[in-house]
């Protein structure tokens, strides 16, 4: 097994588990385990982000003809959103896990409905998600090149994974829309002492 390759799968773990955590962060259901989830996504996104900037700065795409230099080169489809992990996605999981540490003194505190809606927010998994995904071809270049350098094998992976991220986009917002939902208070509460100071 080529270095690069040894660099690729573990950068690939890294990732796709810190995506598999932060999917799960809104599903806490107590304060404590939303704190404790989002120290472990903190710990796994500034590992991904140290060790991509390593490769990437140190220059692992070489510029070769190689299997190994064709899925370093391969990085550059994961700079985009390494760089929106590094800019949002860190910000808003240290927020969710402040937030959560000001509930988690007794085991037993629910997560606030609040807090659950920051850790869905699609710009707290889908970056994450985004980076590991966009790991993947370069890791398969590596493992199979041969399987990857035909033309007709490129357009349906395109359209494939095009498809793939605005699926799961929609299911970010969508889950994020409905706990924000559940934390708004309902307005109609407001509206009904109102009516019966009218009616008095």
């Amino acid at each position: 097994m080529e270095i690069q390759l040894v660099v690729l799968l573990p950068l690939a773990v890294v990732w796709l588990a810190a995506g598999w955590l932060a999917d799960r962060l809104p599903r806490a259901e107590y304060a404590r385990g939303l704190r404790r989830q989002a120290g472990r996504v903190l710990a796994l996104t500034a590992t991904g982000l140290v060790l991509t900037a390593t490769v990437l700065v140190v220059g692992l795409p070489s510029g070769g003809s190689s299997p190994a230099d064709r899925a370093a080169a391969g990085l550059g489809l994961a700079v985009v959103p390494t760089l929106a992990v590094a800019a949002c996605t860190v910000r808003r999981v240290r927020r969710v896990r402040a937030g959560a540490g000001a509930f988690a003194a007794a085991p037993a505190t629910p997560a606030p409905h609040g807090l659950r809606a920051a850790a869905a927010h699609p710009l707290v998994g889908l970056p994450v998600q985004l980076t590991g995904l966009a790991i993947l071809p370069a890791l398969a270049a590596a493992l199979a090149p041969d399987a990857l350098t035909g033309a007709d094998a490129t357009g349906p992976a395109i359209t494939v994974g095009a498809l793939g991220v605005v699926a799961i986009g929609v299911r970010h917002a969508l889950r994020h829309n409905r706990l924000v939902e559940r934390a708004t208070p309902p307005a109609r509460t407001a509206s009904a002492r109102t009516a019966g100071a009218l009616h008095v």
